[in-house]
């Protein structure tokens, strides 16, 4: 079996994937700025960033397969060209290095950020570059462009569009978790609501393997879970953390946005520390809507386990790890 590269495979869906293939009995390189806790075994890692061209040609030596997750997934940076820096031209630099190698399927991993939400959204949504909620949403607009123009031009490129990841080893956290740590916690009492999409992060890492076995060149896949309004999904974990639901009230949209921006400009230009509700964060949420993942599911054979299961696994494995102090949850 050949060789399968994972950038960004010491993050969270990339170390799921990892350890996915390894399962599966395939070899396995990491290419990563961030070193993993501890790689299975046989797993090889190399140090480097997707912007260092000899780094990513090295890595890309001799390899069949190219996953490509390594990106800023952040909604706030105190420099915000980082996200155009490394998640669209990162992208172009492994592309043009995965050509070189001859890699026989190449999966890019986009987000579900970038599409045109509204009442719903399929792989067909594309609003354009104008409308997208902030520097992230444009950065991974920009880097999944590049990858479809690869696969026009040829190369054997599938894209997928995860939707919220969560599910046990998020210690970063990614904002997903960041919030069910929130509201395990007790708080806020102020929500603003809307739809999301939750999934569990073992069913993302399974369905990029099916996008790079099953997918065809020039797709995109949703790889999406369960919807959920915001309020319900509060309530369920207000359950799950053993208390009974909580009373919250609904902010305005409008009143949550211009909330946010301001939050925002004092990051910006004041703290330099990450705001407690990013401007990006709160128009995705404002155009959020259903999500659609028929096509992954048909074509690939991709199976979503139940919102319970994937908020049952999660949960646990928040309140029996601490990764920003011990949670609140009596």
């Amino acid at each position: 079996m050949g060789l399968s590269l994972v950038t960004g495979g010491s993050g969270f869906i990339g170390s799921h994937l990892v350890a996915a293939l390894v399962e599966r009995g395939e070899r396995v390189r990491i290419l990563d700025v961030t070193l993993p806790n501890a790689p299975p075994p046989g797993v090889t890692v190399l140090h480097g960033s997707v912007l260092d061209r000899e780094a990513v040609a090295n890595a890309c030596e001799g390899v069949s397969r190219v996953f490509h997750l390594a990106a800023v997934a952040q909604l706030w940076q105190r420099d915000p060209s980082v996200f155009e820096s490394v998640n669209r031209d990162g992208t172009r630099i492994v592309l043009a290095a995965a050509e070189k190698a001859g890699v026989s399927r190449f999966v890019h991993c986009s987000t579900e950020s970038v599409l045109n939400r509204g009442a719903s959204a399929d792989e067909r949504s594309d609003s354009g570059l104008a409308t997208m909620a902030g520097p992230y949403c444009r950065s991974k607009y920009l880097a999944e462009r590049e990858a479809l123009a690869a696969a026009a031009k040829g190369m054997p490129v599938v894209v997928v569009n995860p939707t919220a990841p969560i599910g046990p080893g998020d210690r970063t956290p990614t904002p997903p978790t960041a919030m069910l740590r929130l509201f395990l916690g007790g708080g806020p009492r102020l929500i603003l609501e809307c739809t999301l999409n939750l999934v569990h992060v073992r069913d993302v890492a399974d369905g990029m393997i099916l996008a790079a076995e099953r997918g065809v060149v020039g797709e995109r896949y949703i790889l999406g879970g369960s919807d959920v309004r915001l309020s319900d999904l509060a309530a369920r974990l207000d359950r799950l953390a053993g208390r009974d639901p909580r009373r919250r009230w609904t902010i305005p949209g409008r009143l949550a946005l211009a909330a946010a921006m301001l939050d925002e400009w004092v990051s910006d230009h004041l703290t330099h520390r990450p705001p407690r509700a990013p401007a990006t964060g709160v128009r995705l949420a404002l155009a959020a809507g259903r999500v659609d993942s028929t096509k992954a599911i048909r074509t690939l054979g991709y199976s979503p386990r139940s919102l319970g299961d994937t908020l049952t696994d999660t949960v646990g494995w928040l309140m029996r790890t601490d990764t920003e102090g011990p949670l609140r949850c009596q």
